[in-house]
């Protein structure tokens, strides 16, 4: 995309980017698309003024000291002032007015609409033209370019009557920046003759798409290199994050300017290297005003504010960009206020530096605030309607987002994006979709934003039939779709995708990483995990803090305890989550002892807890028996930490009391805690009475899941166990017709066990596998075994009302003895098994597994819906506790 007016397109980018800036610039002076201005360096001197403010505003008809030639040179420069401010209808009506028009006047407006986002307005008038020139169609082919149109562009070159070098480098550029390189190299080769403009714009196009090998190989072949060739591979560098590259490119130089050390220095800035920087921009030997506008951009954003003020105040002049970088590095360090009092100073403002005070408010929280600013604003941009939008849509208010959508004269992509990520997180999926539909023009972002939100609202079969649509894919959109199989709880779709993404390849990053590494955890697929974490280290995320956060949940939820805590070990650096992690695991495996030594040890190297790490503790403190010192914990979040305790919290200690036998005082502390009671706290209670046998408390409980849950299942089978237990069989057929009335069906147990990378799933009684007579068979051997070791079975735990010799055959086949015995005859003895399933482990099951592990002496490890069961030689871990 090859922009129409140098400056005008620097000075936001470098705004916002200063690595695009630089990349930008270049380009424009390499492809020498100014037809409409003269602008030589790499800022704007906002002193100069066009020459209808410097000397006067004349009307036409009225004598001009310019002559007639010199008030149509006036008018068209006030076209492309106002196009340039953004005032692009104010442009409109003095191009409306104007008694006589040259094809500058023409080449101006529709340079200022394609600008301004308005392409079809810029080809309206490009086919009114009564004459037009090459520029004309470079301006309209560019403007289409950088409105993401580039088959436009491509139809409107091809009917060029006669073309330029600018004509070519413009489409080179256009397809480079819609992402289509080799479009863009198949019409560098096709161009019948090149200077070093069309070679600095085919590097320029391999740099900015991050095909730095390319565009080495090209560098080398340049058969004159200028200064710009130069600055492209020093601004390529420093773009795709190879600063050392750079600055040795920088090094050899023959020559440099103003441009080149800016490349350096916002390399090094967009690399954190933010004293290095600063020592290169005190080596300058002349600074422009992006210069000094990178240095403040640079210090803000490493969060060095008053270091960047310095800056500021010791700029011998200061145009309108150096304000917004300040007021900018302001707003993102939550001084809002400080950017006000700047941005209210201001000597001259532009849109962007409205924009930025709108985001800045939006960012802030304070959305009346940036309303207010936006009502203010002398000509809304469509960057400061989308600011505005995107403020609402964070504060959940949607229809007020919609209502200014809605009121925009003109949107772009990105505005259509937000709107669509809006509905998206509200759940209104339709709505966004329609929206998509709707779309003029699509990005890569679009698409991925669609995918993400079907993902977000569990349709990922829809998200994946959008990700086959694609024209073009990247990073994101797999990252989208795998994230989406993994939280929805379809981890073998989320490896499917990820190996499919190294087979096509695309290169994980630790986003893909943790995904994936999650649906390893929701699967308890150990050797999959493994072989991710191999991945991992190849791709050299070993010691990225979030995959290893990853790494840690997911060797624990897989039954390692001692890899996860191995990880933990291991990592260079840890943050909240880290110590959250482990400690969850530790309660979870029932090591509630271990946990309380590591929250211990979190506090001895002053990382402070936070609400979830105490939801860790009590779990741990619950799962291991410790009442008292549950107890201690859970006032101490207030009294020591000053963290109030959420809902999670009084529901732990709930399971605390009713473990323990408190039952009395467990729905004590449900009436008189400040939450109403929700499910997560009844279902606890009616678990503990179900452990110690209290049937009024047992049936009180499940009045209030029946009323909050009438459609879980859980609590009418937990309800009917009491029953069943106490031989209340009339009872037990009350429940199951109150289910059978209200549409309830039991979900089935499901166990499942992962063998040479396979996940064989059972139910109970189940007779599908391929092995079955095997499984069968093994299973009916150890139950011989362990009858003659005194074992009885306990048909207590069967819920129907029938013989116990038909009783002892409903508690034969349950899904986990199945899954073990599978286990058994699928791996070698000297390893664990590991089992998981979708309910709590019943007690009958919880006997036999304990016995099973002595004779076979193996080490069994079972997952439940609760919690982990470590079973070795004929001893659980939980403690017969769970």
């Amino acid at each position: 995309m090859r922009k129409t007016m140098q400056v005008t397109v620097t000075i936001p980018l470098y705004f916002r980017n200063p690595k695009k800036a630089i990349h930008s610039f270049n380009e424009n002076h390499s492809t020498k698309l100014a037809p409409l201005g003269n602008a030589k360096s790499d800022f704007v001197d906002f002193k100069r003024r066009p020459i209808f403010e410097r000397d006067g505003q004349h009307q036409q008809g009225k004598k001009s000291p310019y002559g007639i030639g010199g008030v149509l040179y006036e008018l068209n420069s006030k076209i492309t002032y106002h196009a340039q401010k953004g005032r692009i209808d104010e442009a409109r009506q003095v191009f409306d007015k104007m008694l006589k028009r040259n094809k500058v006047s023409w080449n101006a407006m529709i340079a200022g609409y394609a600008k301004n986002g308005r392409a079809d307005d810029a080809r309206e008038l490009f086919d009114k033209m009564p004459e037009r020139n090459v520029v004309s169609w470079n301006t309209m082919i560019a403007g289409y370019a950088r409105n993401g149109r580039i088959e436009d562009a491509r139809e409107l070159f091809s009917k060029m009557p006669e073309r330029d070098l600018v004509s070519w480098t413009a489409m080179i550029s256009g397809y480079s920046e819609n992402r289509q390189v080799d479009a863009a190299r198949e019409m560098f080769d096709k161009l019948p003759e090149k200077n070093v403009v069309t070679w600095n714009a085919m590097i320029a196009g391999y740099t900015r798409n991050g095909m730095m090998d390319d565009a080495e190989k090209l560098f080398e072949k340049v058969p004159e290199r200028d200064v710009i060739s130069w600055n492209a591979m020093v601004s390529g560098y420093a773009q795709n994050g190879r600063i050392e590259d750079a600055r040795h490119l920088f090094d050899k130089m023959p020559e440099r300017n103003v441009v080149s050390w800016n490349a350096i220095i916002a390399g090094y800035v967009q690399s954190g290297r933010i004293d290095e920087a600063y020592e290169l921009f005190e080596k300058m030997p002349s600074r422009g005003m992006v210069s000094w506008s990178t240095m403040i951009t640079g210090f803000a954003q490493n969060g060095r504010i008053e270091e960047a003020r310095r800056v500021f105040d010791s700029m011998p002049e200061r145009n309108v960009v150096s304000w917004n970088a300040m007021i900018a590095g302001y707003a993102q360090n939550s001084r809002i206020e400080e950017a006000n009092r700047l941005f209210e100073t201001m000597p001259d403002r532009d849109r962007i530096s409205w924009s930025t005070m709108i985001t800045g408010y939006v960012q802030a929280g304070r959305v009346e605030d940036a309303r207010l600013l936006l009502d203010r604003m002398p000509n809304p941009n469509v960057v400061s309607w989308t600011a505005m939008i995107t403020g609402y849509i964070q504060n959940r208010r949607l229809e007020e987002a919609s209502q200014i959508f809605d009121r925009m004269p003109e949107r772009d992509t990105v505005t259509w994006n937000a709107m669509i990520a809006g509905f998206a997180q509200d759940g209104k999926i339709e709505e966004a979709h329609h929206l998509f539909d709707r779309m003029p023009v699509r990005d890569v972002v679009s698409w991925n934003s669609m995918i993400a939100g079907y993902a977000q609202n569990r349709k990922p079969e829809n998200a994946r039939q959008l990700f086959d649509k694609m024209p073009e894919r990247n990073l994101v959109s797999w990252n989208a779709l795998i994230a989406g199989y993994a939280q929805n709880g379809h981890g073998e779709d989320a490896f499917k995708y990820f190996f499919k993404m190294l087979k096509e390849g695309v290169k994980p990053d630790n986003c893909t990483f943790t995904s994936v590494l999650s649906a390893c955890a929701s699967l308890a697929a150990l050797e999959s995990g493994k072989q991710v974490h191999e991945n991992v280290i190849k791709s050299g995320y070993d010691f990225d803090i979030f995959v290893g956060n990853a790494l840690i949940t997911m060797y624990s939820k897989c039954g390692c305890i001692d890899f996860a805590l191995w990880m933990f070990d291991e990592m260079p650096e840890r943050d909240v989550i880290s110590w959250n992690a482990m400690i969850v695991g530790y309660a979870q495996h029932g090591h509630g002892k271990e946990a309380l030594q590591l929250f211990e040890q979190m506090q001895s190297v002053d990382m402070r807890p936070d609400e979830i790490t105490f939801v860790g503790v009590l779990s741990a403190c619950s799962h291991s028996g410790l009442l008292g010192e549950g107890r201690r914990r859970f006032n101490s979040m207030t009294h020591d930490y000053g963290l109030k305790p959420e809902m999670e919290h009084y529901a732990c200690v709930i399971d605390l009391l009713g473990r323990s036998g408190h039952l009395n005082e467990a729905e004590h502390f449900i009436k008189n805690m400040p939450y109403k009671p929700n499910t997560t706290m009844w279902a606890a209670l009616l678990s503990a009475c179900r452990l110690h046998g209290n049937m009024d408390l047992a049936k009180a409980a499940a009045e209030q899941l029946f009323e909050l849950e009438p459609q879980n299942t859980a609590n009418y089978v937990l309800l009917s166990n009491i029953y069943a237990a106490f031989g209340r069989w009339d009872d037990v057929k009350k429940v199951r017709t109150l289910m059978r009335d209200r549409g309830i069906q039991k979900h089935p147990g499901c166990s499942w066990i992962e063998v040479k990378n396979q996940v064989h799933a059972f139910l109970v009684d189940d007779k599908s596998h391929p092995q079955a007579e095997k499984i069968y068979a093994m299973l009916d051997s150890l139950t011989a075994q362990i009858k003659e070791a005194g074992y009885v079975p306990n048909t207590n735990l069967v819920l129907h009302d029938v013989e116990e010799e038909q009783k002892e055959n409903f508690l034969s086949y349950h899904s986990e003895k199945l899954a073990l015995a599978f286990g058994l005859i699928s791996t070698s003895p000297s390893t664990p098994i590991r089992v998981i399933k979708n309910l709590r482990v019943c007690g009958d099951c919880h006997t036999v597994i304990k016995l099973i592990s002595m004779i076979v002496q193996r080490e069994i490890i079972l997952r439940d819906s609760n919690r982990f069961h470590h079973f070795k030689n004929g001893l659980c871990t939980c403690g017969d506790y769970w």
